[in-house]
This record gives C-alpha cells, structure tokens and sequence, in this order.
C-alpha cells in the first residue's frame, strides 16, 4: 500500500510588504549570474522540453531545468555557497561584489588582504561539495559535517574537494547546530548554510540570491523557446531556501499573472507543508531518513518562510516512492523526449506531476491547481545521479516501484 501524497492549499492571510523579497529583485540576481559566469568553467545549464510526456500527461507544455550539468559537480547548490563565500569576501573587504569576479577573487592580492579562513556548513552532500569546491577554488579551508545515514560516495566527492569532512551521528538539523558553534569557537571561522534563524540572516540571504541564478537563466530561456511564462512550477523544499529564492523571483518578474507555485517536501521533513497547515512555523524532528537525502531537514529557513507564505499556492508532502517514480520517468523517457539523469531530491517534482495526472486518486489537487490542456509546467530537476548506487537501484532494479 502506497503512502499517499498529502497537499494543502495556502490560505494564510498575506501582509502587504515582505521585507525579505528586496533580496530577490532583478536587479540583485543579475549580479549573482554576473558573478557565476565570471568562472571559467560557467555555462547555462540546458532547460529541456519534454513534449511527449506534456503530451501524455495531458498539459500543453513541460520544461525542466537541468542542474546536473553546474560547474561539473552534478547539482545546483555551488550557486548558492560561491555567492554566498564571494559575497562575504566582499564586506570584509569593503567591495562591491560587481568588483570580484572570479579572476580577481583567486588572486594572489585578495588572499593577503583577507588571510585565512574556514568555512564551515552541514550537508547532505551537494551544498557541502560546492562549500568546499568554492572554499578550495579560492585558496580557504572548509569543513564540512553531514547527518547520519549520509552516502559514502557524496563524502568522498566532498573529500575530494579538499575539505575536513565527516559523516556524524547527528539528523541534519542538529548538524547545522553542531557546525555553528564550530565555526562560533574558531577565530577564523565562518557559517555559510542555507538555514536562516533570528541572528542567522545574512549568509542564508547570499545563498538565495546565488541560487537565483537559475531562475534568470530560465527566464531568457524560456524566451528563447517564444514562451512568455509558465503556467505552473513545481518547486522542491529541505529548509526552503531554493524553493523561496524561485518564489521570490517569479513573484516580481511575472506580476501581472503569477505561476502558481507548488512547494514539494520529502514526507518526513515537511516542516513547510505542516507549516502552512497549521498557519504557524513549525519544525519536524526525527532521523528524517528519506532517500531525498537534500530535502531532508526539519527546520525551515526563516527568510524563505516569509516569502513562501505569501505567494506560494499549495505545499505538498511527498513519499519516497514520488521520488522514485520521477527518476524513472526521466531515466527511462517516452520515445523522443531526451534522457534526464535526475537524483532523489532532483526528480521528486517530475514524480509528483506524473503521479498526479495520471492517477485519479489525486484529480482533486490537479483540479485545485488548475492543470488543464493549455498548462504550461516548469520543474527543476536539481541534482543528477549524485548516489550512483541509489540511483542505479531505483532505475534498474525497481527500489520502491511497489510500496
């Protein structure tokens, strides 16, 4: 028997200002994908479109940005922790992050003026990868602790960027806190996690403008593809940050009719979904073991919470088995549409989508959302085969096809 998927419709009154969306004008992500391809190993990453599954599944249009081919590193969250590292290079230095593109930041000039320090963050693996990938591109330290339960292969990719890293016996929620004080008794240490709380705002702000960068490649492609905007994104969740950076950029780039925006969480971390539920931040505790190993946090981030409560339209709760289902349907693709290799965390909003449409156990969310024949759907398949062994369990020999 499938666990079912579980979904609430926003209805949490909305204020007439959010403070925490200036973080996520145009303006401000222009200069994040400034930065980004200022690195010399920066290209867009493809947004594909799937037009016999979009056929399939009944929908005019589906289109899914592709993250497994960023910077090399097979998923998105570099974005986020090299803007955030650059932008707190910048305030110490007094500059404006327009002035340090990446041939400056690796110079031989930043590294007397800054010293040396050590960044540290809590990872499942991708955001701590791209810590340590920009830490080590940069000529700093990192270190990096990751919840129980952690792939050996994403330590050992961590590992391989030159970090101190270790899996602890700690869920990820804990591991953040774990990581802080680190950083709070190390003189030279700084906190870059994507997790804001109150006196914790600052980086986790950074990291969301980095991971704008996706949003405003999307944007110019889709105009490139003579679409003016989607009708619906579905959007994945751990603490919220990607989700609100999204959020927070449709929301003022498409104004005069906004996509809705469906926010997917990992069943046992839906800490957003029950947030909205409840009309009232809330957290989940618990080993939070899931195979979505990137989504698998507790605790939200409070300045993405802000964002997310007054614009996005539904929150939904998603089994593994969603998670799996995706990654088939884009592993194993109908005839013409082309091949995504998307991991757990990745593939959950393809999952999601197929699941709804094709089953009517669920016509009741698909009717609330609005999906007809004239939809246009953008879905974000943030990480490729990032556990191979996973991955290749699921694709070839059918982990939980039938739970």
């Amino acid at each position: 028997m499938k666990e079912p998927i579980k979904w609430v419709k926003n209805t949490m009154p909305k204020t007439d200002s959010v403070p925490p969306m200036n973080l996520m004008t145009e303006g401000e992500i222009q200069k994040a994908w400034n930065f980004h391809r200022s690195f010399p190993c920066y290209q867009v990453t493809p947004l594909v479109t799937l037009p016999h599954l979009a056929q399939r599944l009944g929908i005019r249009a589906l289109y899914l940005k592709d993250e497994s081919y960023r910077f090399n590193l097979n998923a998105f969250k570099v974005l986020g922790g090299s803007y955030a590292i650059a932008r707190f290079i910048a305030q110490r230095l007094g500059q404006d992050i327009s002035t340090l593109p990446y041939a400056v930041l690796i110079s031989d000039t930043i590294k007397k003026k800054l010293g040396d320090r050590t960044f540290y963050t809590a990872t499942d693996g991708n955001h701590g990868r791209g810590v340590a990938w920009a830490a080590h591109t940069l000529h700093q330290r990192s270190v990096v602790f990751m919840p129980t339960g952690s792939s050996q292969t994403r330590l050992q990719n961590i590992l391989k960027e030159g970090a101190d890293a270790r899996v602890t016996d700690l869920n990820y929620d804990e591991a953040v806190c774990f990581a802080y004080e680190q950083a709070l008794h190390d003189p030279q240490g700084v906190m870059v996690q994507d997790t804001a709380w109150e006196g914790y705002e600052e980086i986790p702000g950074w990291i969301m403008q980095g991971y704008g960068t996706i949003s405003y490649e999307v944007h110019q492609q889709l105009a490139q593809y003579g679409v003016s905007q989607p009708t619906h994104i579905f959007v994945q969740a751990g603490v919220g940050s990607f989700a609100g950076s999204v959020q927070g950029y449709v929301a003022q780039v498409y104004t005069e009719q906004p996509p809705v925006v469906t926010v997917v969480e990992a069943a046992v971390a839906d800490c957003l979904y029950r947030s909205a539920k409840e009309n009232t931040l809330v957290s989940v505790g618990g080993s939070l073991q899931t195979i979505m190993a990137g989504l698998a946090c507790g605790r939200a981030n409070t300045i993405s919470w802000q964002i997310l409560k007054q614009h996005s339209g539904y929150f939904v709760s998603a089994p593994d088995w969603v998670a799996a289902k995706g990654m088939r349907v884009l592993g194993a693709p109908l005839r013409g549409d082309r091949q995504v290799i998307s991991g757990e965390s990745g593939a959950v909003t393809t999952g999601l989508l197929t699941a709804m449409l094709e089953n009517d156990e669920y016509r009741d969310l698909r009717e609330s959302l609005g999906l007809q024949a004239d939809s246009v759907v953008l879905v974000v398949s943030t990480e490729g085969d990032t556990d191979p062994e996973r991955y290749r369990s699921i694709l070839w020999d059918g982990e939980l096809s039938s739970v």
